[in-house]
């Protein structure tokens, strides 16, 4: 007989005085796992019992270095990734409770516990149970999706095929699209093409991709681009891929400097530019739910991708995977004690 999650991973409920464990960028290129007091959660707020989280290339620019950080950054800062259990709630928390496994929206999640608002988590479906589950970074792919607005019969070019690339990818190909792959690494169009991309091009050669484009497309380009680097030279590549009054859908990370674009070609061909970041909470929350019902009915998946797992105590490591990309590398997890 089948025993209920909620008595199954029933936690020890830590001590006012308890210790926890969190991982403090003390300065660029250096990490230290330091013991605080464990936090208490507000009165509607709840505590999590970290089981996890995600490693996120919005992180680099915190770990590199840039003028406008300082240092040490909080502790558990900047991880956003985060799943576990509940292990404490407020006095006012609704609609949560004790032992109930979730993900979400939290902030300072390269640490044991983090504390969290319950409008922005989701509780897990017990078909998850012996799954990572960083939500955060599947709710953006979502609502990445929901903003390109892709069709059956479209041909959309994926441009950078990391973690988020990949989850596109396989969401594309779940609407019926015919997908292109652009990335730079053999290794991650070797994944591209294990997502469902049709067809894979090197990132190496300008011209040659908007000729093969061009080409695999009959000279009309593709009605949908999906830029997922964050670096200039992708972003005008994308632009050029994108055909008369396409879109050009915006979902790398574009927050280390300004960027010249091709303007020109954008107005030449009538291209609807999108920036497909959100800002509003509620909207991340929307997209990991409909991650996972995503999930359910086999449209996306993401645990092949989750390729590395580390320690708190390596975060050096997980951070030079991040910037280094070895081959073999696409996501990497931070997993505590006891989980896997």
């Amino acid at each position: 007989m089948r025993i209920s999650r909620t008595v199954q991973q029933m936690p020890v409920l830590p001590n006012e005085s308890e210790k926890y464990k969190a991982a403090v960028i003390e300065q660029p290129g250096k990490v230290a796992v330091e013991k605080r007091e464990i936090p208490q959660p507000g009165k509607n707020e709840v505590r999590i019992k970290l089981h996890g989280s995600g490693v996120c290339a919005s992180n680099i620019p915190v770990w590199e270095g840039r003028d406008w950080f300082s240092y040490p950054v909080e502790e558990g800062n900047p991880g956003h990734e985060g799943w576990g259990i509940i292990d404490a709630v407020g006095d006012e928390v609704k609609g949560f409770t004790v032992g109930e496994r979730v993900t979400g929206l939290t902030y300072n999640a390269y640490a044991t516990h983090d504390i969290a608002k319950p409008e922005n988590l989701v509780k897990l479906p017990d078909f998850l149970d012996d799954k990572p589950f960083p939500g955060e970074p599947l709710g953006c792919a979502m609502n990445i999706f929901s903003r390109s607005d892709i069709k059956n019969g479209q041909t959309v070019a994926i441009v950078g095929c990391g973690f988020l690339g990949l989850m596109l990818i396989q969401l594309a190909k779940s609407q019926g699209a015919k997908v292109i792959a652009i990335s730079r690494r053999q290794f991650s169009l070797d994944a591209a093409k294990s997502a469902g991309a049709d067809e894979t091009i090197p990132m190496d050669d300008h011209f040659k991709i908007i000729e093969k484009v061009k080409e695999l497309t009959e000279n009309k380009f593709c009605e949908r681009v999906i830029e997922a680097t964050g670096k200039e030279w992708p972003l005008n590549l994308s632009i050029e891929l994108t055909g008369e009054r396409g879109k050009l859908i915006v979902a790398g990370f574009h927050q280390d400097g300004m960027r010249n674009l091709n303007v020109q070609m954008l107005n030449w061909r009538g291209i609807d530019m999108i920036s497909a970041h959100e800002r509003d909470p509620q909207k991340y929350v929307d997209g990991i739910k409909e991650a996972i019902a995503a999930i359910q009915k086999n449209e996306l998946d993401p645990f092949p991708f989750f390729t590395h797992t580390f320690k708190l105590s390596e975060m050096e490591n997980a951070f030079r995977h991040l910037t280094q990309r070895p081959d073999g590398f696409i996501k990497a997890l931070i997993i505590n004690p006891g989980h896997s």
